[in-house]
């Protein structure tokens, strides 16, 4: 996306993050951690199985270099704002959701050099140094994750009959701005769509469906409620897209290396989306 297209996309993402934030409370984030096993179980499949994941892939394909590359540089970014939407749109956990985003963010600001210089070795057989804006990383969470969040809880805590009023509009306007990102993903690709999934297609889609149905699939060993579930599963499947792109053409100074991170975030909307359609209508339960 251009710098005005990110620019719109943050702002809607920040409206609604303060709209999801009507529907939580401090009970919500406070029960997650008094019982950590469903965030420690969440942050096991984003930092721990999906790069394994995406190894594993480019040692059992043959895939060309510069997408095999793309591969490990999304399987080592963690999950980005979009997945609190899309768990918000699926009826998973949201608190949890934003949880994992925000934690798994701020630890792979140190586990996103290792692995994708681990990645470089693999594949061109030479390493290079990955150095990423800290400060810039932890503000976006901060901006359009946490703080709309909690203001949002704020408002809950003092005008709760307003908050509840707003959570079907809220949950349209996120469907909306969900199916706005898609169409404007796919229209800013179309002239790559083709060439861009016939190099990277399969392996991005192996990536995709593996990590969702691990983090739902291990979720479901661990006996977490479905709502856990979906959001460990979405947690693991939607990766920061934008921040892939921006390490293969800024830090490493490769546009091929973008290709797969481009392929892959067309794709987790689409399966992310059936995913809504199929759960979304359901009615909520914690079990």
């Amino acid at each position: 996306m251009d710098s005005i297209s990110t620019a719109i996309l943050a702002l809607s993402l920040i409206i609604i993050m303060l709209g999801m934030g009507l529907s939580l409370t401090i009970a919500d984030f406070t029960r997650i951690f008094i019982n950590p096993k469903a965030i420690l179980t969440g942050l096991f499949c984003q930092l721990v199985a999906l790069p394994v994941i995406g190894f594993g892939i480019i040692s059992v394909m043959d895939l060309p270099a510069e997408i095999a590359i793309g591969l490990i540089i999304l399987a080592a970014c963690p999950g980005g704002p979009t997945s609190n939407l899309i768990a918000h749109l699926a009826k998973g956990d949201l608190a949890l959701s934003v949880s994992l985003t925000a934690i798994s963010s701020l630890v792979t600001l140190l586990s996103i050099p290792i692995l994708i210089n681990m990645g470089l070795n693999r594949v061109l057989g030479q390493g290079t140094l990955i150095q990423l804006n800290v400060v810039s990383t932890i503000a976006q969470i901060f901006v359009i994750v946490i703080l709309p969040v909690g203001i949002g809880m704020w408002i809950r805590a003092r005008k709760e009959a307003f908050a509840d009023r707003m959570l079907e509009p809220v949950r349209k306007a996120s469907a909306l701005v969900f199916v706005l990102v898609l169409v404007g993903v796919i229209a800013k690709e179309r002239a790559n769509l083709i060439p861009f999934f016939q190099q990277a297609g399969i392996a991005a889609l192996i990536l995709n469906v593996l990590t969702m149905g691990f983090g739902y699939f291990i979720g479901r060993i661990m006996s977490l409620s479905i709502p856990q579930r979906i959001s460990i599963s979405i947690e693991g499947g939607i990766q920061n897209g934008t921040l892939a792109i921006t390490i293969a053409t800024a830090i490493l100074h490769n546009s091929a290396y973008a290709i797969t991170p481009a392929v892959y975030s067309i794709i987790m909307f689409l399966t992310s989306g059936l995913l809504v359609f199929m759960l979304g209508r359901r009615k909520v339960s914690g079990v």
